[in-house]
């Protein structure tokens, strides 16, 4: 299969992350609403509901928004160093590398689930997993966790 064309945002992860094997980009509702939202950890985009957003993507960062075409976008990507499989662009949309397109297509699929859940309890005060919980996912599913 031939990679696309290579854009601002996706020639970045195939550049540094060996096992990006696809990158799908979407201009999905839940995430850019809840990348909108001003309490959003910047570092950690998802709030650990549910452990298979935990499972697929592992932390997401979440980056400030650029114009569309920006180089800066891109750098701002590269400047992760592969450490991340998955980055929400501000007001725009995820970005996400996977070994194929249906793992790629897997994980941005969790990635909006989990933002839609983000936003339906928001102000609720949810029960979400605890550090040890995400500690034992990550260790046990071998997740990409930067700390």
């Amino acid at each position: 299969m031939r990679r696309p064309r290579r854009c601002r945002f996706t020639a970045p992860f195939y550049d540094t992350r060996s096992s990006a094997g696809a990158v799908v980009h979407l201009h999905s509702c839940h995430s850019v609403a809840l990348s909108m939202m001003p309490d959003v950890d910047e570092d950690d985009f998802l709030p650990p509901l549910t452990p298979y957003a935990i499972m697929k993507l592992g932390k997401v960062k979440l980056l400030p928004f650029f114009l569309p075409g920006d180089p800066a976008m891109g750098e701002a990507v590269r400047g992760l160093a592969g450490k991340r499989a998955a980055v929400m662009l501000a007001s725009h949309g995820p970005v996400v590398a996977g070994k194929d397109v249906e793992a790629a297509c897997n994980a941005i699929e969790e990635l909006e689930d989990t933002a839609r859940l983000a936003m339906m309890t928001r102000g609720m005060n949810p029960r979400m997993l605890t550090p040890g919980q995400v500690r034992e996912l990550v260790n046990g599913f071998d997740v990409e966790w930067d700390e």
